[in-house]
């Protein structure tokens, strides 16, 4: 069986632990900070209080695609060691960027025709996507070759669960996601938007909450309706968040105290800048396995 790399970028947001003992390869993603532009290279590097500080303080976030070159430049080495590569893309319902990585596969695979190079449509964000890269490194370890991983991600990664809910409206409102009358009349009553994505990748307003309470217990209901086994879920639970880390901490504890069986503790992640210039402060993600996504 060939060696291979499996690689990712950094709107994974995987924890260092995660990326260490899994040797998940990490392609830096570029954001815009009031105009500056910024690689976002690793889980540690980065200053997550001042970077939602300036957006809740009125600064403007942005992102840049991968460009096939940086793809190709960052590929190419491996491809140079005999190493195969199964690289995994920020889902295509919110970023072209899988069509970067298609064109330097295309472009590699006719100047190394013997080697192997997948490219893989998480359909995830954020440390959804990161669950799954954990759970491939871990089939990986396991002796899975570079073709039954792919096969495998494919087949699983709707599987992949991701729930969201927001607390400041400002940034939805702002993307497009909520109109600014919904947003208005919704900031007044405090209702909190719930929200999914979808099994084309695609992040799905789909219930509005009143009160931030009654929204946490909703999401952790979700996990109830649509984990793998229901409350006998034995699975990782990740949460990502932005800036709200104590809404984050009353979703892992009532998570826990729901699914008795869950394999360890939830892992609490920052949703990173690349996410997190459009989401802006006040989100809270939930990641577990579970039922397919539909539409």
């Amino acid at each position: 069986m060939s060696e291979y790399v499996i690689i990712t970028d950094t709107s994974a947001d995987i924890p260092a632990s995660v990326l260490d003992k899994g040797q998940i390869h990490l392609i830096p993603m570029v954001y815009q900070l009031n105009g500056e532009e910024h690689p976002h290279k690793d889980p540690g590097s980065w200053d997550s209080k001042a970077f939602y500080d300036q957006l809740r303080n009125g600064g403007t976030g942005s992102t840049s695609q991968i460009s096939p070159a940086v793809y190709t430049d960052y590929f190419e080495p491996f491809l140079k060691e005999g190493k195969d590569i199964l690289h995994l893309c920020l889902s295509s319902g919110i970023s072209g960027v899988i069509n970067s990585a298609l064109a330097a596969q295309k472009e590699l695979a006719e100047k190394y025709p013997e080697r192997k190079i997948y490219v893989v449509d998480s359909l995830g964000a954020s440390s959804g996507y990161g669950l799954l890269m954990d759970q491939l490194a871990d089939l990986r370890d396991e002796g899975m070759s570079i073709e039954e991983l792919a096969a495998w991600a494919e087949e699983h990664k709707l599987e992949m669960n991701h729930w969201f809910f927001s607390t400041d409206l400002k940034f939805y409102i702002k993307g497009g996601r909520i109109s600014k009358t919904a947003g208005f009349v919704g900031g007044m009553l405090g209702i909190c938007p719930l929200l999914n994505m979808d099994d084309a990748g695609r992040l799905i307003p789909r219930a509005k909450i009143r009160s931030k309470r009654k929204v946490i217990q909703a999401i952790v209901d979700k996990m109830e309706e649509c984990a793998k086994d229901g409350l006998d879920y034995s699975g990782k639970c990740y949460i990502s968040q932005s800036a709200c880390m104590e809404d984050a901490k009353a979703v892992a504890s009532l998570v826990e105290q729901r699914f008795p069986k869950l394999s360890g503790k939830v892992e609490i992640n920052y949703v990173g800048t690349t996410i997190g210039s459009h989401t802006g402060p006040g989100t809270v993600a939930l990641f577990f396995w579970g039922k397919k996504r539909e539409a």
